[in-house]
């Protein structure tokens, strides 16, 4: 699985610029909210290709045989 970040940078003036890196669909607009509520507002919101991929699932198969 690949590796899932959120660079976060604070300037000098306070302004908050967060990154997701690796995670691919709408779940990183699950981040952009969680921080937006910590810092209280949100300026601007720019979606990367990333949001555009489709998302990592995690499933598993199983086939069962009987025998009679």
């Amino acid at each position: 699985m690949p590796k899932e970040e959120l660079e976060i940078e604070i300037s000098p003036s306070g302004k908050v610029t967060m990154r997701t890196i690796g995670i691919k669909g709408s779940r990183c607009l699950d981040y952009a909210d969680l921080l937006a509520q910590i810092v209280g507002r949100e300026e601007s919101r720019q979606l990367t290709s990333e949001y555009y991929q489709a998302e990592a699932t995690v499933g598993q198969q199983s086939h069962v045989k009987q025998r009679r």
